[in-house]
């Protein structure tokens, strides 16, 4: 099925049906970038606006982008904040923001709907100032590679979505190739099952500028 128009029918549910996926990426996020400083963010797959209420603690703006308008409309309905506007955007399309716009990208359960993983990187470049992050929180590979992809319930039975295996390798070379450089690379675990196959994984990239760091 076309990837808008699934997440589209998902929007009804997507808060409220059981996922470990949605709910560790939930938790990544907000352990991650608790660390982090940042006022300018681009939320890219802001969906429903899960992890928007994180941000908006800390960011004085947010572009939430996604490719569903009904996900847009339960973010629209559920965060009411001036500092937030959220826009139906085509990711693999030139994005309609100004260059060195923000502090922080982030990237939450989009990557593996993207076949080209360069354009996305080269856009994320552009659009964050120098010595800003790029946070990108995916399924692991490892998980993808046992078969497992987003999916969701319907009365007709499982609907599985198109997606496409990135390796963590294609990760860091097409992040090197857009420059940025590699700050943390976290797997993220199931609860339960801490010894078995990552649910997810976290890769926290630096815009690099002039041979420094901002941490």
């Amino acid at each position: 099925m076309n990837i808008d128009k699934a997440y589209n029918i998902w929007a009804d549910q997507y808060d409220t049906n059981s996922n470990k996926t949605r709910d560790l990426d939930t938790k990544s996020t907000i352990e991650t970038l608790n660390k982090f400083e940042f006022s300018s963010v681009i939320e890219l797959g802001c969906g429903t606006g899960k992890n928007t209420i994180f941000l908006l603690k800390k960011a004085d703006e947010i572009i939430g982008l996604d490719f569903a308008q009904e996900m847009l409309n339960k973010a629209k309905n559920k965060i009411k904040d001036e500092r937030v506007e959220f826009r139906k955007a085509d990711l693999t399309a030139e994005w309609n923001i100004e260059n060195n716009y923000a502090d922080l990208i982030t990237c939450s359960l989009v990557l593996e709907h993207i076949e080209n993983l360069n354009f996305v990187f080269n856009q994320a470049n552009k659009k964050l100032k120098n010595g800003g992050l790029f946070f990108i929180s995916e399924l692991h590979p490892f998980k993808q590679y046992s078969g497992s992809k987003a999916k969701f319930e319907t009365e007709n039975g499982t609907q599985e979505l198109e997606t496409y295996v990135h390796h963590i390798s294609e990760y860091l070379e097409v992040a090197n190739e857009n420059g940025f450089e590699l700050l943390e690379l976290k797997e993220w675990f199931d609860e339960e099952n801490k010894s078995g196959i990552p649910r997810l994984i976290g890769i926290t990239l630096l815009k690099k500028y002039c041979g420094q760091h901002r941490i």
